[in-house]
């Protein structure tokens, strides 16, 4: 037993080694890509500008690029946030036990469904409602991403939240109700304030799910690179890289920026990460 244990932690240890040089490697090779860029723009030139143009006057500034990321994924936690939490609570509080596993696979299956069914849904129902009824010159907008995004993180951020609620609520339940005190109450005076570190970082799961997503926001934001605004068109740094690699000369200042926006949205997905297992580590200990 003991020489098997072994050998399956040797296995581990290697796949384990295997996905970090992986990641490593793929930030190295970005990192390589994008310094010839950095070398003949320079980081805060690029950062810092307004203005993203290609053709025959090529100017590099990813300031609305990433504005544009920011304003569609936070407003997109600002709409999954709330939704997420009261439905985990309405699933842990409400929801007979034998139900949960029903809920938490339809979850699954909506967080699986594939990113270009979402945009058509959203091209045709959402940026043709913005058109209709509020009469906007184009519903394609930085609103209709950032709600697209919102219905999109939901089940991650539930599953995050539901997963302590679930936990406080058996851990708890009992003592509670032989003090006679009611259900909401229980829900919301300890299940909910024993969840919030997990809620927080399902939220920095869902904020770096949505800096990653590229088809479903590309096909409703407009992918205008400009200043956004929130009724405005908008351009996102992955629907950038999307749209604009396939048509670039190898090795030229046009696609060195483009591994240039890609090192930016790669750090910040890193970095939203490294802020969620940071939390979860830190509420399991």
């Amino acid at each position: 037993m003991r020489r098997n244990d072994k050998i399956f932690k040797s296995v581990l240890s290697i796949f384990t080694f295997f996905s970090l040089s992986l990641l490593f490697l793929v930030l190295a090779f970005i990192i390589l890509e994008s310094l010839p860029f950095f070398k003949d723009q320079g980081i805060f030139k690029f950062i810092s500008g307004k203005i993203w143009r290609v053709g025959v006057e090529l100017k590099y500034g990813l300031l609305g690029i990433i504005l544009a990321s920011v304003y569609t994924s936070f407003l997109a936690v600002a709409i999954a946030g709330p939704v997420s939490i009261l439905l985990s609570l309405l699933i842990v509080g409400y929801v007979p036990r034998k139900k949960k596993k029903y809920i938490n696979n339809l979850l699954n299956i909506l967080a699986g469904i594939p990113s270009v069914v979402y945009g058509f849904l959203g091209l045709t129902v959402l940026v043709k409602f913005f058109e209709e009824k509020f009469n906007f010159p184009t519903g394609e907008s930085v609103l209709a991403g950032g709600i697209l995004l919102g219905l999109m993180i939901i089940p991650y951020i539930t599953s995050v939240a539901f997963d302590k609620m679930e936990g406080s609520y058996k851990k708890y339940y009992e003592s509670f109700r032989s003090l006679g005190l009611s259900k909401e109450y229980f829900l919301k005076t300890l299940v909910l304030r024993d969840s919030l570190k997990n809620i927080f970082a399902g939220l920095i799961l869902g904020l770096g799910r949505a800096f990653g997503e590229t088809m479903a926001v590309m096909m409703v934001i407009g992918n205008a690179p400009i200043m956004p605004g929130l009724l405005t068109k908008g351009q996102t740094i992955p629907s950038l890289i999307a749209l604009e690699m396939g048509m670039v000369e190898i090795n030229s200042l046009h696609y060195h920026s483009l591994y240039a926006a890609g090192l930016v949205l790669m750090l910040i997905t890193i970095v939203s990460n490294i802020l969620f297992s940071f939390i979860i580590g830190g509420d399991k200990n």
